[in-house]
């Protein structure tokens, strides 16, 4: 019953996921984090298994550091987005796949004029750019809403006032309480977390 929810602006990206952890009809935890940043200007957020989904964000964070320790470099989104698809597509060919569908959103401070980005990866290690983006249950309704509202030269204001929306029809339309969207704003300047999307 996990929600993930990216938009693409036009200076930054917003990443926003719900709180709650569920089993069956229990709420386990309401107050879960389900990001990891993975650089200064990149964040990634992940739903799927339980277990496989902690492993293997710790396991893409750490190594995502390792390099840019060794390298004194900090790879590009993209990058980032790659190196997790082949994670993944090795993975989906061993006899232990990981279960776990990935939005990672970032931006590029490499490139003369900073630019953000918004990959979709699913555990069978399909990589897609997107302007907009969802995982579990909230592509059955938050992406109808993306799609009518949603404009290339959003800013951050507007994307939270969207996201607010999607927050809106999400808990009308949800049997369960998913204890609202946890939100990273990730842009030039860097990663800014807010624990709830209500207070914006």
């Amino acid at each position: 019953m996990d929600i993930i929810l990216g938009i693409k602006l036009n200076d930054s990206v917003l990443i926003a996921t719900s709180k709650a952890v569920t089993r069956g009809i229990s709420v386990l935890k309401a107050s879960d984090d389900k990001t990891r940043n993975l650089g200064d200007h990149s964040a990634m957020a992940f739903t799927g298994e339980s277990g496989d989904t902690v492993q293997f964000a710790e396991y893409v964070q750490a190594n995502l550091k390792l390099f840019s320790v060794r390298q004194n470099y900090e790879l590009s989104p993209k990058a980032m987005a790659s190196f997790v698809r082949k994670e993944l597509a090795t993975s989906i060919r061993s006899r232990k796949p990981f279960q776990v569908n990935v939005l990672i959103g970032g931006c590029d401070i490499n490139k003369e004029t900073p630019e953000t980005s918004l990959y979709w990866i699913d555990y069978l290690g399909t990589n897609v750019e997107l302007p907009y983006a969802a995982h579990g249950y909230a592509a059955f309704y938050a992406l109808s809403l993306l799609d009518r509202h949603y404009k290339p030269d959003l800013n951050e204001e507007e994307g939270i006032k969207l996201l607010q929306l999607c927050n809106k029809e999400l808990s009308t339309r949800m049997p369960i309480d998913f204890k609202g969207l946890r939100v990273k704003v990730i842009n030039s300047q860097g990663v800014k977390e807010y624990d709830d999307l209500t207070a914006l």
